[in-house]
């Protein structure tokens, strides 16, 4: 699998050719699923929060790109509906567009989906994530971004499909506790690898190599 860890979404140009670059396609040849679920996990999460990112209307540029096909996969639903439908589903589509909201409760709904197992032979599927739906593949979010205390999965651990950490929204308008001072003392914390990125900044990972995709500021904080 092919990853675009964005904090924000498809926000400039660079970010948007990088994604064209791992499609392998111009986006309006690309079949594309979006992923809603981490946002109902999320204090903040609402129907309504989910209505506007699969019609385009959460200013995260994700849904509204022209794909070729959009479709959307809700993964709580999954469990009661059966491999054997929704895998060809997932095979099928080019990419995923995966939202924020609660990285935890992802993480916890891509285990009891079965999709987190199924990551590994997506060799050719690209996937976007956007603020938690980056954070997600990561080994941990830390304790700021555990949303709902106690986590659904017991601590911050999420997938570990990377090697580093991702602090979303870096000085973003309005969120206090997202400058670089927060950042240093949570990557402190982490103990890993680890980035802070602004929302016009995405991490690239393909072919076993990561890359900074910036019109934006971001930081690398090392191990």
């Amino acid at each position: 699998m092919k990853l675009l860890l964005t904090s924000g979404g498809l926000k400039n140009t660079s970010i948007r050719d990088a994604l064209v670059g791992l499609l392998g396609k111009p986006i309006a040849e690309a079949h594309a699923l979006c992923i809603p679920t981490a946002l109902y996990g999320h204090p903040q999460g609402s129907p309504g929060g989910a209505w506007r990112f699969i019609t385009g209307q959460s200013g995260c540029p994700m849904c509204e790109l022209g794909w070729k096909s959009l479709g959307v996969l809700e993964l709580t639903a999954l469990p009661s509906i059966g491999a054997e439908r929704w895998v060809p589903w997932v095979r099928e589509a080019d990419v995923l567009l995966v939202e924020g909201g609660d990285a935890l409760y992802l993480c916890h709904w891509m285990r009891q989906s079965g999709l987190a197992s199924l990551l590994p032979s997506l060799e050719r599927t690209v996937w976007v994530g956007l603020s938690a739906g980056s954070m997600v593949m990561t080994p941990r979010v830390g304790e700021e971004f555990v949303e709902t205390k106690p986590s659904i999965t017991g601590d911050d651990a999420a997938l570990g499909v990377v090697g580093f950490s991702i602090f979303p929204h870096l000085d973003y308008p309005g969120f206090a506790e997202n400058t670089m001072a927060h950042a240093e003392k949570w990557a402190a914390r982490i103990g890993g690898p680890a980035y802070a990125i602004d929302d016009e900044t995405a991490i690239q990972v393909a072919g076993g190599k990561v890359e900074v995709i910036s019109e934006g500021q971001w930081r690398y904080f090392g191990a």
